[in-house]
C-alpha cells in the first residue's frame, strides 16, 4: 500500500497491509509502560524485588512477521514504526557486520600502540584528563554505564524503548563506533524475542548524547538493570536467560559506543512526526467539515490561488479540500451564489487556512528529513575511520539538529490547535455560523435554558493556550554539565517531551473540532455534504449520536480523540484524496 502526502509517497514496508498499519497505531495505546502488570485483575505486583511500573508487552506476532533489515545507513520512518509498534522483526545486514568488525580491529591496533584515546583510556568529560591503566580499561566501560544510569519519572512506553533499541543498534554496525558485532546482535536479539529494557524519561540534557538513557538500556546487555518481559518485569540477568542470551562483558570503549548518542529524543521525535502526519490529515478533514457546516465559500481553495504562490503545503491543504467537498451543495461558491445574501467572505480560520496549514507540513517535511539523516547517523564519540586507520574526537553526539526540528515540529503542531480552535469558536457562535444556534444548542432544546456545545470550547482554548507555553523551544536554551566542560547542551530531550504533550493537546482540540463540526453539520442537514465530508461525518456518527437535549461531552470528545489517534479518519481522507486523485 502507499499513501500520499504533500506530493510525497509512504510506502509500507514488507508484508504490512491496512491491517497492520491499524496494528501499529493501536500500539500506542497498548504498550504503555505507565501501566502496572496486573496481579490478579488490576492490582498492582510492586514488590521490593520488582519495584518498577510495567508496560503490557507488545502482543507477539502471529503468522509471518515482516522483517527490517538494517545496514546504518538506510533505515525509514516507516520501517522505525514498523518496528516499535508493529510485528516486524530485525535482521542485521551481513556487510554491515564486517565494517564493525573491521572498525574494531583498528581500535584495538591503536590501542596496542599505546594511543591515548578518549573515553577508551582515559576518563570522561571533566576527567578526560585522566589516564587508565590497560587492565582498568574494562571496568572503566562497566563504571560508566552504572555511574551514568541516574534518569528519573515514570519509564518510557514501549515503543520508545524499541525504536531506541533499533536506532542504537543501527548506529553501531555503521562501521564506525569500534565495537564487537556481539554488543548489535545482542540488541537485536532483545528487539525481537521482546524483552525490553526499563529506561526513565527524565535525565538527559542532549549534549553528549542521551547518556542516561542509553545507559539504563545498555545496562541489561550486561545482565544488570530491568527488562520487561511477557508482561513482567525482571532482572536483566535473568531476562537474558529466557530468551537464551548470555551477558557481554565489555571492552574498551564499548560503554562509551552505546550510551553516546541521541537515540532517545530521536526515537520520541520520530514516533511524534509519524503521528503528526496522521493528524495533519485529521485536522483537514475538520476543516472540511466545518467549511460545509458554516456554509462556508470554496472559491479561496481554487486551484488557481495557490498556483500563483507555489508553497508545497499551501497547495496540498487546498487541493484536498476541494477534494473532500467536491459536490457539496452546502458550501457556497461565487460562480452559483450570491455574495450580497450574506459576507462574502469567511474568516480567516476558513479561507486562509491553506496558507497557515501548508507551512506545517512543509515544516514536517524539514523535520522527517533531519529525523531520517539522524537515524541512520554515527553519533558516538570518538569515531573509528577504519580507511584511514584512525580514531578521531569531535562532537556527534550533540542533539541541536534534533532539538531544534522538534522545536519546530512543536511550533506546527501549536498552530495547527490554534486554527482549529478559531473555527470552533465560529461554528459556535449565532453571528458567524450563518443561521445556526448559538452554541449548536440541540434540536430538542431552547437556548438559554441549555447551553449546548459552549464548553467545548473552553476545553479546546485551556488545551491551545497550554500549547502555546509548551511551543516555547527548548533548544534556546542551555545548562553547562560536567564542571563547565560540557559547556552547551542541546535540551534535545525537552523539545522531544513537550512535543509529546503538544501533539496530544492537538488531538483532543481537532476532535473537539470534528464533533462541533459534526453537530452543525446535524442542525443543518447533511443531505448537501460533499462525498469525502459525508464520509466524515458518519465516521463521526457511528462513535457519537448527535447533541438534541444537553448532556455530558467527555465521553463523546474522547471517543472521537481516539479516532484522530488510531488515525481512522487520516486513513479516510489519504483514501478518498488518492482515489480522486
Amino acid at each position: 500500500m502507499e499513501g500520499e502526502y504533500q506530493g510525497y509517497t509512504l510506502k509500507l514496508i514488507g508484508p504490512l497491509s491496512e491491517s497492520g498499519i491499524q496494528k501499529i497505531r493501536d500500539g500506542r495505546n497498548r504498550n504503555n509502560h505507565e501501566k502496572r502488570v496486573a496481579g490478579g485483575k488490576g492490582e498492582s505486583r510492586r514488590t521490593d524485588n520488582q519495584p518498577y511500573f510495567s508496560n503490557p508487552s507488545v502482543p507477539l506476532s502471529r503468522g509471518r512477521m515482516a522483517e527490517i533489515t538494517i545496514d546504518g545507513s538506510m533505515l525509514t520512518l516507516q520501517e522505525l514504526v514498523s518496528v516499535a509498534r508493529g510485528d516486524a522483526a530485525v535482521r542485521i545486514d551481513k556487510r554491515a557486520l564486517q565494517r564493525t568488525e573491521r572498525s574494531r580491529a583498528v581500535l584495538e591496533k591503536l590501542l596496542q600502540q599505546d594511543e591515548v584515546i578518549y573515553g577508551v583510556n582515559t576518563g570522561f568529560g571533566a576527567l578526560s584528563n585522566v589516564k587508565i591503566a590497560p587492565e582498568d580499561v574494562r571496568q572503566l566501560q562497566a563504571n560508566l554505564l552504572r555511574s551514568h544510569a541516574s534518569s528519573v519519572g515514570k519509564p518510557h512506553s514501549t515503543d520508545v524503548v524499541r525504536a531506541m533499541m533499533l536506532l542504537r543498534a543501527n548506529t553501531l554496525i555503521k562501521g564506525n563506533s569500534g565495537i564487537r558485532p556481539e554488543i548489535p546482535r545482542l540488541i537485536v536479539a532483545l528487539l525481537n524475542k521482546r524483552a525490553h529494557p526499563y529506561i526513565p524519561q527524565k535525565g538527559s540534557v542532549g549534549a553528549s548524547g542521551d547518556l542516561s538513557p542509553l545507559s539504563h538500556m545498555a545496562l541489561v546487555l550486561m545482565g544488570e538493570g530491568r527488562v520487561e518481559y511477557k508482561g513482567t518485569w525482571m532482572a536483566g540477568k535473568q531476562a537474558l536467560q529466557k530468551i537464551g542470551q548470555d551477558p557481554v562483558q565489555l571492552e574498551a570503549k564499548e560503554g562509551l559506543a552505546l550510551n553516546n548518542g541521541t537515540q532517545q529524543m530521536t526515537s520520541i521525535g520520530c514516533l511524534n512526526l509519524y503521528d503528526s502526519y496522521n493528524l495533519l490529515k485529521t485536522a483537514e478533514a475538520a476543516l472540511a467539515l466545518s467549511l460545509e457546516a458554516i456554509k462556508g465559500w470554496v472559491d479561496p481553495f481554487d486551484e488557481r490561488i495557490h498556483k500563483v504562490r507555489r508553497h508545497p503545503g499551501q497547495v496540498q491543504v487546498a487541493m484536498d479540500i476541494r477534494a473532500l467537498v467536491k459536490g457539496s451543495r452546502t458550501c457556497r461558491s461565487i460562480t452559483r451564489d450570491d455574495p450580497t445574501g450574506g459576507r462574502p467572505q469567511d474568516p480567516y480560520s476558513f479561507r486562509c487556512a491553506p496558507q497557515v496549514m501548508g507551512p506545517v507540513m512543509d515544516a514536517l517535511e524539514y523535520v522527517r528529513s533531519t529525523l531520517e539523516i539522524e537515524m541512520n547517523s554515527a553519533t558516538d564519540n570518538p569515531l573509528i575511520f577504519p580507511g584511514d586507520k584512525v580514531c578521531l574526537s569531535g562532537g556527534n553526539f550533540h542533539g541541536q539538529p534534533v532539538s531544534m526540528a522538534l522545536d519546530l515540529m512543536a511550533l506546527g503542531l501549536s498552530t495547527i490547535s490554534n486554527i482549529s480552535e478559531r473555527r470552533i469558536s465560529a461554528l459556535l457562535d449565532a453571528s458567524l455560523n450563518n443561521g445556526l444556534t448559538a452554541f449548536l444548542v440541540g434540536k430538542e432544546s431552547k437556548p438559554g435554558l441549555a447551553s449546548g456545545l459552549m464548553a467545548l470550547q473552553y476545553t479546546a482554548t485551556a488545551l491551545v493556550a497550554e500549547n502555546k507555553i509548551l511551543a516555547h523551544p527548548a533548544s534556546s536554551d542551555s545548562i553547562p554539565t560536567s564542571g563547565n566542560f560540557e559547556d552547551f547542551v542541546s535540551m534535545g530531550p525537552g523539545a522531544a517531551h513537550k512535543s509529546t504533550s503538544i501533539l496530544e493537546n492537538c488531538q483532543y482540540v481537532v476532535a473537539i473540532e470534528l464533533l462541533t463540526a459534526a453537530q452543525a453539520v446535524h442542525l443543518r442537514g447533511d443531505s448537501g455534504l460533499g462525498k469525502g465530508t459525508k464520509m466524515v461525518y458518519q465516521a463521526i456518527r457511528k462513535v457519537v449520536r448527535p447533541l438534541t437535549q444537553d448532556r455530558s461531552s467527555h465521553e463523546d470528545i474522547e471517543r472521537v480523540f481516539e479516532m484522530v489517534k488510531r488515525g481512522q479518519i487520516s486513513d479516510l481522507v489519504i483514501r478518498f484524496t488518492r482515489d480522486s486523485d
